[in-house]
């Protein structure tokens, strides 16, 4: 049945103007939703140079305990391109070698934490390219773990915006990319190593908060870069574009400007009329001409099923220009399952939680283990 939403007053968001920018590929994405935003050639299969290693920190983070200890071989010794200086066999932690990824881009970094996680270089790329799968990255494909050119590596802008929205909520990752300066012990030398972000959006935008520069010379300047306002997350991507800088701050302040994440329903709102309220919050980008636009449709759990004897009362979807854009459960009220938080906030988000791999992947890993006959 079609319901109306109720006791949701829009923020003030004028028809969304147009933008460019001097990008081959450009894209805007809402973290919390998942919402494209704004696209430009997004689908298009394009170098993407260091921004590879955004997918190499998600897969090492899942895949591995960041206490562990990662040992340096020659393969990652003196890696061509960006570097943290490592030296053979040097000893250091994966957690610190992360930040030497993401802050510095190292390539060596690359390689070290590769072969660590996946027991070579090319079981870890492996790894990779299922996790671009289980993403649904349909125009990514990963040959190696630093975003070097080699043929058949490439994505798209719309693929690394939506590989950034997942990343970003992982507790770890979000924390590592937005550290402007990292300290780490030197094993080799008196004095520590000290690395700066090369991300210069987190000290000229307002709110920045990540997340990975890279250039080659066949890629040229890439950047994804993200920022919050108003408790409102988004991630701006432009592959091959000589300003950047200046192109993240327009894309970014124009996603705010025009799709402000507005609450469409808050936790515990009662159905009129019964005794059935929400059973979570529910937020979505909106403008103000499309919030207005929005239907919303209950759809009841009959009684006598299992689910209804398990306190499941129905569930509440939303839909724009004919597409669901979310839905969320419906209970009783005073239900036990309202005290049941069906997702945790993402600061109270723990690493163990993190680290639940799901089925798929976790039978993806095991067969590469039995090719390349590594235990763990």
């Amino acid at each position: 049945m079609l319901v109306t939403i109720l006791g949701v007053t829009p923020a003030i968001s004028a028809k969304p103007d147009a933008i460019k920018t001097k990008a081959k590929a450009a894209a805007l994405i809402d973290v919390t939703s998942g919402r494209l935003l704004y696209s430009y050639n997004g689908d298009e299969e394009l170098r993407i140079a260091s921004l590879t290693k955004i997918m190499t920190a998600i897969v090492a983070i899942e895949h591995s305990d960041i206490r562990d200890t990662v040992k340096v071989s020659k393969r990652a010794v003196g890696k061509e391109g960006s570097s943290i200086y490592l030296q053979l066999n040097e000893e250091m932690s994966l957690s610190n070698m992360l930040f030497g990824l993401m802050l510095r881009s190292g390539n060596d970094a690359a390689t070290a934490i590769a072969e660590h996680v996946g027991g070579t270089e090319e079981g870890f790329v492996y790894l990779m390219n299922e996790k671009a799968a289980f993403l649904g990255l349909a125009h990514t494909q990963f040959r190696n773990p630093h975003g070097l050119d080699a043929d058949g590596h490439y994505s798209s802008a719309n693929d690394m915006a939506k590989l950034t929205a997942y990343a970003l909520h992982n507790q770890v990752f979000a924390e590592i990319v937005a550290t402007k300066q990292k300290k780490a012990p030197n094993p080799n030398d008196s004095w520590d190593y000290s690395w700066r972000n090369k991300n210069k959006m987190l000290t000229m935008y307002e709110g920045a908060d990540g997340v990975k520069t890279g250039y080659t010379k066949k890629s040229f300047r890439c950047l994804v870069s993200s920022a919050t306002r108003n408790g409102q997350q988004l991630v701006a991507v432009t592959i091959n574009d000589g300003d950047d800088w200046a192109d993240h701050r327009d894309l970014l302040d124009w996603g705010f400007r025009h799709y402000p994440l507005q609450q469409i329903t808050s936790k515990g709102e009662a159905i009129e009329g019964t005794t059935i309220v929400v059973g979570q919050s529910f937020h979505y980008p909106l403008t103000t001409d499309e919030y207005s636009g929005i239907t919303s449709e209950i759809v009841w759990t009959e009684q006598g099923s299992e689910a209804h004897a398990l306190g499941d009362r129905g569930k509440m979807s939303w839909r724009l220009n004919g597409e669901t854009i979310g839905s969320v459960p419906l209970y009783e009220s005073g239900s036990a399952k309202l005290k049941t938080r069906a997702h945790a906030k993402r600061s109270e988000q723990s690493l163990k939680q993190f680290r639940k791999a799901s089925k798929y992947e976790d039978s993806i890993i095991k067969k590469w283990k039995r090719i390349i006959g590594v235990g763990r």
